[in-house]
């Protein structure tokens, strides 16, 4: 196993310890595994890409690790009254639905690279649910919560926008 595969799956298990210390109040230990665990999702990408550790096995579990991460603490702000459900389902939704589209390129032989946008979604995400943990506020968890929607709108369509030919539906 490759380095930045053990780091995807150091990150996994870190989803429980941080959902734990969170429910259990303990935030700044929560929010100190939380970042611990956003920064090996830069590192293991670096690693993989810079020692040629790219996988099948990374490809699969790094952005499902990442996807369980940002969840684990989204579902928890929702259960918490910080976060409306409905934030929620307008991120998974996009998740689902990039998934779907990379699915149907992959089933054609192509791989659909990742867009900055979605990164900078990623980036924003974390961060803003870093700043939830830290700092509970009514006026910061809108905002966050805002950020997170518009970011993962935007990226979503810039993707659809970018890979509608995946689709067989016209245009590429």
């Amino acid at each position: 196993m490759t380095t930045a595969s053990k780091l995807t799956l150091l990150r996994v298990v870190m989803i429980p310890a941080f959902m734990a210390l969170l429910l259990l109040g303990f935030s700044w230990f929560a929010l100190a595994v939380f970042i611990l665990a956003s920064l090996t999702d830069f590192v293991d990408g670096y690693v993989a890409r810079h020692y040629n550790q790219v996988s099948d096995f990374g490809k699969f579990l790094d952005p499902l690790a990442d996807k369980l991460l940002v969840f684990a603490a989204m579902l928890i702000f929702v259960q918490w009254n910080r976060m409306p459900a409905w934030a929620v389902m307008v991120a998974l939704a996009r998740e689902f639905a990039v998934s779907g589209l990379r699915m149907v390129a992959a089933s054609k032989g192509e791989v659909l690279a990742a867009a900055w946008s979605g990164k900078i979604k990623t980036a924003a995400t974390m961060a803003g649910l870093c700043a939830m943990i830290a700092f509970p506020s009514s006026l910061l968890d809108q905002v966050v919560t805002w950020v997170i929607i518009l970011t993962t709108l935007y990226s979503g369509c810039e993707y659809f926008a970018k890979n509608w030919g995946c689709l067989g539906l016209g245009g590429k």
